[in-house]
């Protein structure tokens, strides 16, 4: 009671700080794209390198969008919009391609690809003008949104010589929305595909996440739940997509749907949907053919088959690269591609973090060339920590996609400041091999966490992991403290010591999280079905594998999962270096340890602690963490407009009883399995474990399906 009282108070202030029968200034919406006036010294330095925009004509779509853009950034940052011009005047924008390059400038436009492009800063002719060059007019939007956010970053515009090309060629959003509007895992709002209204009436709001999501480079986006509806393939529902994909279309960004499996006895009659079966492969033509006759640029299909229920080739003795190749080769006259989810576990395996490695690895080389094998970052669910999925460099001759969740289904909702920065560059920079995670891939997507809240994510801070995501799929060799400073000046504010305590903030919060949630390699503690606050005792479900205690396996003797040689031998699906790392307690990662072994509870730590003493100081960490988040915040009253800062210390206020919850419910929990004291000086948990086990949560959000 007392953690919704707390929240209540919190919104209610919010509520007062807003100027009656006034639309709020500050509410979230503009995302990083708020273009706020600048102070004086940066908007002269601003006005002087943008007087003008030169650019080609006639504009194409997109190239109109890249001028409309800077044309609004720069009316925003300095109260004076620029016009276009034909010709080149001092301190000009000028847009170029190879067909408008000014003569004598040298450019290496061979580098950069479809998509990068050029800033320089130089003199022409006399004049001081500045280039955003590309080969291409995606590529010119693109360096657009990158000028505009060097002018928000402090970045001397007088000096500009950048080059930036994308790194993974492609970058999408998954959205898991459901025809119906509700969205599975979704802590936002409803989707923002109004599908009952499309294709006839199109919310302005379609523009905005265009804008959003080409300001980060992402060219990709599936509108609808991997746990798909065979009606979101019929002429219809297409008709819907295409007026999505009409407004997507300037901004470099094509649509995918996700594609049900059945779908060929769902709605084609057919008595079977076996990939090998003449009549169900023509049928997939057929659909490719309606659905790039209705979408030109239709990006393909994501599918989830043979898991959680999902149909799949499985079903009729056929392999995942048998169903994979019937969709490629009837998307592959039109361009199109077959992104298939390697996110797969058997009712009866022994290991469930086995499972995708055993079916998708032996065929390694065996799918079509324009198929990609999507692999979730570790080889459970999106925990709040996981080691790197073995599949990735265990499929050289397979293109690999990237699958990171943006929507914090077990990191505590949108009610949680969690920067999932520090998670990505985590998986991105982990090497399988000799290589990391980021040049194995040819692919990344993102679970998305959009909805219809005002603030698009139901928190502010959510919407720096939207941002984070799409920065480091551009260019996974970012920092993700350095994605979060420019997150936070584009955002909330300028002002250094300002930017520098928010940053500290959100680099600080994924680490509190483990501790406070699943510190030591522990894993999917969360309540079941809703994955809402802890459960760890839960054991009564219908598989072993959906039951927290399959996965930390407590008990007097000892904690974790058992995957060295020893025990499941999951280690081995490991290159060798390090299945021979993680074989052992003392070499494997202490992040890892109970991810990888089952030991006993006196088993003695780096710190010198016991194995229990040290897991009540995490969890105790955890909690001191979300405190000090909020005392942080505290002090930035100020800083921030007061409806954002208001906002964002009512979500803290609840993190950190949930924070308490976490830590006393799992402390309760294991000491009653273990049986032993807690270490001197520790603080019992506040109820009595029956109270934990108690709670139930039958309305919990996102769970749409």
């Amino acid at each position: 009671m007392k953690i919704w009282i707390q929240a209540l108070a919190g919104l209610l202030l919010v509520a007062l700080l807003q100027p009656a029968g006034s639309a709020p200034v500050e509410d979230g919406y503009d995302l990083w794209l708020r273009y706020r006036a600048l102070p004086p010294a940066p908007q002269a330095q601003l006005l002087a390198r943008a007087r003008r925009i030169v650019h080609a004509e006639p504009a194409s779509p997109t190239l109109q969008a890249a001028v409309a853009e800077l044309k609004r950034g720069v009316a925003g940052l300095t109260g004076r919009e620029p016009a276009s011009s034909a010709q080149p005047v001092d301190g000009a924008l000028m847009l170029v391609t190879p067909a408008n390059a000014p003569a004598g400038v040298e450019l290496p436009w061979g580098q950069l690809g479809r998509e990068g492009h050029v800033l320089r800063s130089l003199r022409l002719g006399g004049r001081a003008v500045t280039l955003i060059a590309a080969n291409t007019d995606v590529g010119l939007l693109y360096g657009s949104f990158a000028w505009l956010r060097a002018a928000q970053t402090g970045i001397d515009l007088s000096r500009l010589d950048q080059r930036a090309v994308p790194q993974v060629g492609l970058r999408l959003l998954n959205h898991w929305d459901n025809l119906d509007r509700t969205v599975e895992r979704g802590y936002a709002g409803a989707s923002i595909w109004d599908w009952w209204k499309l294709p006839g009436i199109l919310d302005a709001r379609y523009k905005d996440y265009a804008r959003a999501n080409a300001s980060l480079g992402l060219n990709g986006t599936v509108l609808n739940n991997v746990n798909a509806k065979a009606d979101s393939l019929t002429a219809p529902f297409l008709a819907k997509a295409a007026a999505l994909a009409h407004v997507f279309r300037p901004y470099g960004i094509k649509v995918w749907l996700s594609a049900r499996f059945s779908a060929p006895v769902e709605l084609g009659g057919l008595t079977t949907a076996d990939p090998l079966d003449p009549a169900v492969r023509a049928w997939w033509k057929a659909k490719a053919d309606e659905i790039y006759r209705t979408i030109p640029d239709f990006g393909g299909f994501l599918v989830k088959a043979n898991s959680e229920g999902q149909p799949g080739p499985q079903d009729y003795g056929r392999n995942h690269a048998d169903g994979a190749n019937m969709l490629a080769e009837a998307l592959a006259p039109h361009g199109g591609r077959v992104m298939w989810r390697a996110f797969v576990y058997a009712p009866d395996a022994s290991d469930r973090a086995a499972q995708g490695h055993a079916e998708f690895q032996p065929l390694d080389g065996r799918f079509a060339a324009n198929v990609i094998v999507q692999v979730k970052n570790g080889a459970i669910d999106f925990q709040p920590r996981e080691p790197f999925h073995p599949l990735f460099g265990a499929m050289p001759r397979t293109p690999l996609a990237l699958e990171l969740q943006i929507t914090k289904e077990y990191l505590g909702f949108s009610t949680h400041l969690v920067y999932l920065g520090p998670l990505f560059e985590e998986v991105l920079r982990a090497r399988p091999d000799g290589a990391t995670v980021a040049q194995h891939v040819q692919a990344i997507a993102g679970v998305a966490n959009v909805g219809t809240d005002r603030n698009w994510s139901g928190s502010d801070f959510d919407q720096a992991n939207w941002y984070a995501f799409g920065r480091m799929a551009w260019d996974p060799g970012l920092a993700s403290a350095d994605v979060a400073r420019e997150w936070v000046q584009q955002t909330f504010t300028s002002a250094p010591r300002a930017v520098d305590s928010i940053v500290a903030m959100m680099t600080a919060s994924r680490e509190a999280v483990v501790d406070y949630m699943t510190p030591l390699g522990l894993h999917h503690l969360m309540g079941t079905g809703h994955h809402h606050g802890p459960a760890p005792w839960v054991d009564n479900l219908e598989r072993a594998d959906w039951n927290p205690v399959y996965f930390h396996r407590a008990g007097r003797d000892g904690i974790g999962f058992d995957r060295s040689p020893r025990g499941s031998n999951a280690v081995a699906q490991y290159a060798p270096a390090w299945a021979a790392r993680l074989s052992r307690p003392e070499t494997t990662p202490e992040a890892w340890l109970l991810w990888f072994h089952h030991l006993p509870w006196d088993y003695r730590m780096a710190s010198g602690r016991s194995l229990w003493a040290e897991l009540v100081a995490r969890y105790d960490r955890g909690v001191e963490s979300v405190g000090a988040l909020r005392v942080q915040w505290a002090g930035l009253r100020g800083h921030i407009d007061a409806r954002r800062h208001a906002d964002v210390a009512a979500h803290l206020a609840v993190q950190e009883q949930e924070a308490r919850w976490w830590r006393d419910a799992c402390i309760a929990y294991f000491q009653s399995v273990s049986g032993l004291p807690l270490p001197a000086g520790v603080r019992p948990p506040e109820q009595p474990l029956d109270a934990y086990k108690a709670l139930r949560f039958n309305f919990a959000p996102g769970r749409g399906g």
